[in-house]
């Protein structure tokens, strides 16, 4: 399937909530390095990472390939750059965090599987315990970013794929996928619409329901605090009145 997007518009962007019944939207979407690059934003959505391919809005993509380059960028983040054969290549970004010295086995960047080793004369990264190396062929999963105007995938989960058969594997089921979702418009239905506005109406009036009970129990809640306070402060205005009685009467009953 090209990854070439026309240049002129033959779908409709649909409005922010309707996506969460897109092919798309909460899903790892199959992509090449080629395709991750092409992807594009609309201006109404600009700063909210979210990327389109036609019309099916991305926010999770999946890409394999070979790493071609292993890069110690700074204490905060390493980089791998794969190649899927695609014609280009794609950067995934690994985001590291300090090492845990009363879990020492605990990673040390955010994915549980990847370590990053770093220290004198080494510089290493491993998942699932195995060293990745030139050539080594790697499955993530990530969400998009851009550096310096280039995409990049930031690693939220990664697997080496030991064997042809894997590859060959994922390959096959990215083509499908290209196939059956991403080569034509996503189209909604007026009876899906309906139902996202439905649902939307009943969430909104639930939350509504949420919030007056919140607000009664909280209005509630000050009053009772209140009236006890006013009790108190009756009872200890009645108790300072009495002390100068209570204290003619104790002296008076004492002993001369």
């Amino acid at each position: 399937m090209s990854t070439h997007q026309p240049t002129t518009k033959t779908f409709r962007i649909y409005p922010a909530y309707c996506f969460r019944v897109s092919p798309t939207w909460d899903g790892w979407v199959r992509l090449s390095a080629a395709d991750v690059h092409a992807l594009r934003t609309e201006p109404e959505f600009k700063g909210q990472r979210i990327y389109f391919h036609l019309n099916h809005p991305i926010r999770f993509v999946c890409v394999v390939g070979a790493v071609v380059a292993i890069d110690d960028i700074n204490f905060k983040y390493t980089a791998l750059t794969i190649d899927d054969g695609s014609g280009a290549t794609i950067e995934l970004k690994i985001v590291r965090q300090p090492p845990n010295a009363d879990e020492p086995d605990k990673s040390n960047t955010v994915i549980n599987n990847v370590n990053v080793h770093s220290h004198r004369g080494v510089f290493e990264v491993s998942v699932d315990h195995q060293q990745v190396d030139i050539g080594t062929v790697i499955k993530a999963k990530g969400t998009i970013s851009e550096f310096r105007g280039l995409k990049q995938v930031e690693l939220k989960r990664a697997w080496i794929v030991s064997t042809t058969n894997e590859e060959v594997q994922a390959w096959e089921k990215m083509a499908t996928f290209k196939k059956d979702v991403l080569s034509r418009p996503w189209r909604l239905t007026s009876a899906q619409h309906k139902q996202i506005v439905k649902e939307d109406r009943k969430r909104e009036e639930t939350e509504k329901r949420e919030q007056f009970e919140y607000r009664r129990k909280k209005v509630a809640h000050e009053k009772k605090k209140k009236a006890k306070k006013m009790m108190l402060a009756k009872l200890e205005a009645k108790l300072e009145s009495r002390r100068p009685k209570d204290e003619r009467l104790m002296n008076g009953s004492a002993l001369v």
